[in-house]
C-alpha cells in the first residue's frame, strides 16, 4: 500500500504540479541525455582527445547525483518552489556561460558543473513535490511526470542537431539555455502544499492562550510545509539500506545497455541508419512502459515493491536474451522489451521509496538515495567495459548487466520480507481496546444531573 498522507489532495491543483514536473524532467534529464550531439563539435573546436571531451558529460552526471542531497536539504529548509527556480537559473547560467567557449576547463565548470547542479536542483524537488501532492494516485502521477524525459528526448535529438547546423554549437548552447529558463516558470507553479499547515494550525489553536490564538494560527498557516532538518539517520534503517543497495546494483546495470547497444549492432553488421532507429524504439517503448505501469500501479492490485521486483526480473531476462540476437529484427525486439520494462521500473521506483520511508522523511530519503545510487552509475559502465575488453565481445556487457539486476531483485525480496515481518509485529503488539457489555447503560448510571437542587442518578 502507498505511504499515506492525509494532506495530499490526490488531484485538483496537483495535476498542474504534475505537468510542471513533466516539463522539468524534459528540460533537465532529456537535455543531459542528448548532450552527446555536441561531443564532436566541442572536441574539434578545442582539438582535444575524446576522453578529455567526455569529462563534460561526466562532470554533469556526477554533479547531478552528488547535488541531490543538497537539493533535498534545501527543500526541507525552504520550499520546493524556491529550489526549482534556483535550479532553472543555474541550468541557464551553465549553458549561457558555455556559449563563451573559453577553454575545456571552462566547459567543465559551466556546461559540466553548473549545468549538472542546475539539473539536480530542478529534477530532485520536482519529482519530490509530486509525491507530496498525491497519495493514492502517487504511482500514476510519478509515471506521468517521468515521461517528460522520454517525450523531450525523442524531439530534442533532431531539434538540437538543427540548432547546431544553423547557429553552430555555441549558438545552440545559448538557445538551449534560454529554453531552460522555462524551468523557473514551472517552479513558480509548484506552490507549497498548504493543507498540512492548516492541520497544524488547528492543533495550535487548542494549545494557545485565547488572547494569542488568532495570531498563532495566522503564523502557522503562512509557514511552509517543511521539516527543519535533513534526516541522515535514514542510513541506519534496514529497509532503506536494502533499497539503497538495490539502487546501486540497478544503476550499475541501467547505464550499460545504451552504451553498448550501438557498438553491438555494428558488430552484427547492421547498417548505421537502422542502428539509429534502435534508439528511437528505445525511447518510444520506454514512454509506453512508464504510462502503462503507472496506470496499473494506480489500481493497487499489486503491492508496488512486488511490481518493481517483477519488472526488474523481466528487465534482467530481456538483457540476458538480447545477446542472442543475430539480425536487426531480433535485436529490435529484444531492445523493445528492455526499453518497455525499463520504463515500468522508472515509473514505480520513486513510489516504492516513498512507501519504504514514509512521506515525513521522503525529501531526505530521495536526496540520500540519489547520492548512494550514483556509485553504481560510476562503477557500472567502466566495469562492463573492462569485461568487454577481457572477453572481446560486446555481448558480455549485457550479460553483466542482466546478472547484476538479478542480484538486485534479491534485495527487493529481502526488503519485502522485512516490511511484512514488521507489519506482523505491529499487529501483534497493538493494544486491545477495553470493551464493556453495555457501554451506554454503564455511562448513564454514572451521569449526574442537577434537578431541583438535588443530584439525581439516572
Amino acid at each position: 500500500m502507498p505511504a499515506k498522507d492525509s494532506n495530499a489532495p490526490d488531484g485538483g491543483y496537483g495535476w498542474v504540479v504534475v505537468v510542471s514536473a513533466f516539463m522539468v524532467m524534459g528540460l533537465t534529464a532529456a537535455v543531459l541525455k542528448t548532450f552527446g550531439l555536441f561531443f564532436v563539435e566541442i572536441q574539434q573546436h578545442f582539438d582535444e582527445l575524446a576522453s578529455n571531451t567526455s569529462w563534460i558529460t561526466s562532470v554533469a552526471i556526477a554533479t547531478f547525483h552528488l547535488g541531490a542531497p543538497v537539493a533535498s536539504s534545501l527543500c526541507v529548509r525552504y520550499t520546493h518552489r524556491a529550489v526549482v527556480i534556483t535550479g532553472g537559473l543555474l541550468a541557464f547560467s551553465g549553458m549561457a556561460l558555455g556559449f563563451l567557449g573559453l577553454s575545456m576547463v571552462w566547459m567543465y565548470a559551466t556546461t559540466g558543473f553548473l549545468q549538472g547542479l542546475g539539473i539536480s536542483f530542478s529534477w530532485t524537488p520536482a519529482i519530490s513535490i509530486v509525491s507530496h501532492y498525491f497519495s493514492k494516485r502517487r504511482a500514476l502521477a510519478n509515471a506521468i511526470a517521468s515521461t517528460g524525459e522520454c517525450a523531450f528526448a525523442f524531439t530534442f535529438g533532431p531539434f538540437f542537431q538543427w540548432l547546431i547546423s544553423q547557429y553552430g554549437w555555441k549558438g545552440a548552447l545559448l538557445i538551449i539555455g534560454g529554453i531552460q529558463l522555462n524551468i523557473c516558470v514551472c517552479g513558480v507553479l509548484m506552490r507549497p502544499l498548504a493543507s498540512s499547515c492548516l492541520f497544524e494550525a488547528s492543533h495550535s489553536e487548542t494549545e494557545t492562550p485565547p488572547g494569542n490564538g488568532a495570531s498563532r494560527i495566522d503564523k502557522e498557516v503562512k509557514s511552509p510545509i517543511t521539516h527543519k532538518t535533513f534526516n541522515w539517520m535514514l542510513a541506519r534503517r534496514p529497509e532503506f539500506v536494502f533499497y539503497a543497495i538495490f539502487g546501486i546494483l540497478a544503476a550499475m546495470s541501467f547505464f550499460v545497455p545504451p552504451l553498448f547497444l550501438v557498438p553491438l549492432s555494428h558488430s552484427l553488421g547492421i547498417d548505421e541508419s537502422w542502428t539509429a532507429s534502435l534508439l528511437s524504439i528505445l525511447a518510444m517503448v520506454d514512454f509506453a512502459g512508464r504510462l502503462l505501469c503507472g496506470w496499473y500501479a494506480n489500481l493497487h492490485v499489486t503491492k508496488t515493491v512486488h511490481l518493481l521486483t517483477m519488472t526488474i526480473v523481466l528487465i534482467s531476462t530481456s538483457l540476458l536474451l538480447l545477446p542472442l540476437a543475430n539480425n536487426y529484427l531480433s535485436l529490435a525486439i529484444f531492445t523493445g522489451f528492455y526499453g518497455f520494462f525499463f520504463g515500468t521500473t522508472v515509473a514505480v521506483h520513486i513510489t516504492v521509496l516513498a512507501d519504504v520511508v514514509g512521506m515525513s522523511d521522503f525529501d531526505s530519503a530521495l536526496g540520500l538515495f540519489m547520492l548512494i545510487r550514483s556509485t553504481g552509475g560510476f562503477v557500472g559502465p567502466p566495469l562492463a567495459g573492462l569485461i568487454v575488453d577481457m572477453v572481446g565481445d560486446y555481448k558480455a556487457g549485457f550479460y553483466m548487466a542482466g546478472a547484476t539486476l538479478v542480484l538486485s531483485a534479491g534485495f527487493l525480496v529481502t526488503l519485502d520480507q522485512i516490511q511484512q515481518r514488521k507489519g506482523r509485529v505491529s499487529q501483534t503488539n497493538k493494544p486491545e481496546k477495553p470493551t464493556l457489555p453495555y457501554p451506554s447503560l454503564h455511562l448513564l448510571k454514572l451521569q449526574h444531573r442537577r434537578y431541583q437542587g438535588h443530584d439525581v442518578v439516572v
